[in-house]
């Protein structure tokens, strides 16, 4: 006999969509989006008055602080998970089965 293939439901997704989708599955990736983007606002603001520094200095600086708010986001959401799925669990009640007689 030939197996049937799955049939898979598939439906078009807009961006605004899946960034919605995505928000609710992991809500740190959109609170790191945001601190990327607050780090290049400040970063866009910084470049103006950097002074007598070289523009390769301040770009290195830059990335370090724009990789420093999006591994801190993960990091906060790992810990978050971590805590939710190990540490914030209800105790199972314990059943036990009834004696044999």
């Amino acid at each position: 006999m030939a197996m049937e293939k799955p049939i898979f439901e598939y439906q078009e997704e807009s961006h605004s969509d899946r960034l919605a989708r995505k928000s609710k599955e992991s809500p740190f990736m959109v609170i790191g989006l945001g601190g990327l983007a607050a780090a290049v606002g400040y970063g866009a603001y910084a470049f103006k008055r950097r002074g007598a520094m070289s523009t390769s200095v301040f770009l290195m600086q830059f990335r370090v602080i724009a990789q420093g708010t999006a591994v801190g986001a993960l990091t906060v959401g790992m810990a978050y998970t971590l805590y939710k799925n190990h540490f914030a669990k209800k105790p199972e009640a314990i059943t036990t089965l009834p004696n044999e007689h």
